[in-house]
């Protein structure tokens, strides 16, 4: 819903982090919405019409392959935004951003963000330290996902979600696991199970 914005920007911690000015103009222009478990905010190619900023959602940056395989290259929640490659200049997305755990945020038009960037200052230094932030988790999971293990890349996508959500509880099926690390789901299974009889997790 389009309204004056009452609560607490602290609540993405990018939002908490702009400058006075920024945040006025902005949160009267800011949208708070919901994002159930599966919601595409933007797909394969589509243009760019909004940014979103989780709250207490967290939202899955998929690369899609030619035969329809699909695996995670990061991971967005409370601490950013989906949207950045607007910021660098793209106008379509290169991979599909989904909802891995329901939630709330905020969205905003992608022309306000950009029009704010491209005057500089203190916001277009903190959205471009928060795209090398993004890249450098990318980077991290490309080296993950060729180097460990299954058991260790469940473990890092479980606590990369708990890094962005209250408390320790996760909505989140063993198939989503699989989709998100491109492996069969009987092999989630096999970790999970291992994890549950270490009492790390429970499910």
């Amino acid at each position: 819903r389009a309204a004056a914005i009452d609560t607490d920007p602290g609540e993405n911690q990018l939002l908490a982090a702009l400058p006075a000015d920024v945040w006025r103009s902005w949160s009267e222009q800011l949208e708070w919405v919901d994002m159930p478990l599966g919601l595409v905010l933007s797909d394969s190619g589509s243009r760019f019409t909004h940014v979103h900023f989780p709250t207490t959602a967290v939202v899955s940056l998929m690369v899609l392959m030619a035969n329809g395989d699909c695996a995670e290259a990061a991971i967005v929640g409370n601490d950013g935004v989906v949207g950045a490659p607007l910021l660098m200049g793209g106008i379509s997305s290169i991979g599909s951003a989904v909802v891995q755990v329901a939630g709330q945020g905020y969205r905003l038009k992608s022309e306000v963000v950009f029009d704010t960037f491209n005057r500089g200052g203190a916001t277009m230094q903190l959205l471009l330290s928060y795209s090398q932030a993004l890249l450098t988790q990318m980077a991290q999971t490309a080296a993950c996902n060729r180097h460990h293990t299954v058991d260790q890349q469940v473990c890092r996508l479980i606590l990369l979600s708990l890094d962005r959500v209250r408390g320790n509880h996760l909505q989140m099926t063993q198939e989503l696991l699989a989709g998100k690390l491109g492996v069969r789901r009987e092999s989630v299974t096999e970790v999970a199970l291992a994890l549950l009889r270490a009492g790390l997790i429970r499910y």
